[in-house]
């Protein structure tokens, strides 16, 4: 897709959290959600597009991540990193609180122009992930689908588990699928280049 693209991150700073109770900020630059499963792979890729090893915290805990966290590029837009969802053995309770947050974000935030939702690409999208996609939908958004943990499949493997995926979420044909591996960084600059174009856009209808 985008082999050739290149982006650089001169500056970086993970400006807002939300917590259940707080108020969305009202940026002024477009934000760029990434939704997934526990232990997907979000923080990875974070700190993959921002270029540093360890500014996006990875956790060996499932389910610890419970705020929304803003990260600044450039002065230019955001990375926003979603609660991880799925992981049972967190309360119901937490749960539902973690919901109504990610919902009042996606409907109330006048900035967010796309979202990324990560599977693992070595398995088939679970009941959970096919329930984010829906309502990412409903919720007026075409989601870009990235495909996590490429590097764990043979090269003749990813194209019946991508079909898998696409086939699982019942993509469009226009469907965004990008296979992606925090070890090699294969794909990483197709992200950027979804980044690049959908921001480009929005700055066109100002």
């Amino acid at each position: 897709m985008a082999d050739n693209f290149n982006f650089v991150v001169k500056k970086v700073s993970l400006e807002t959290v939300c917590g259940i109770t707080s108020k969305i900020p009202a940026n002024e630059h477009p934000e760029f959600a990434f939704a997934g499963k526990s232990n997907v792979g979000k923080s990875s890729l974070i700190n993959a597009l921002i270029n540093r090893k360890a500014f996006a915290r990875t956790s060996a805990q499932p389910g610890k991540t419970q705020t929304i966290n803003f990260y600044n590029i450039n002065d230019d837009f955001y990375l926003v990193d979603l609660p991880g969802y799925g992981y049972t053995r967190i309360a119901e309770y937490v749960k539902a609180d973690w919901g109504k947050m990610v919902e009042r974000y996606l409907k109330k935030s006048s900035m967010l122009i796309k979202v990324f939702l990560l599977v693992d690409m070595r398995h088939k999208p679970t009941e959970d992930d096919r329930l984010m996609y829906d309502w990412i939908v409903s919720q007026g958004f075409a989601p870009v689908i990235i495909a996590t943990k490429s590097d764990k499949l043979k090269k003749n493997e990813k194209p019946k588990a991508l079909k898998l995926i696409r086939d699982t979420f019942g993509l469009p044909d226009d469907g965004v699928i990008i296979p992606f591996s925090a070890i090699d960084k294969n794909g990483l600059n197709d992200i950027y280049a979804v980044i690049n174009s959908e921001k480009t856009d929005a700055e066109h209808k100002e």
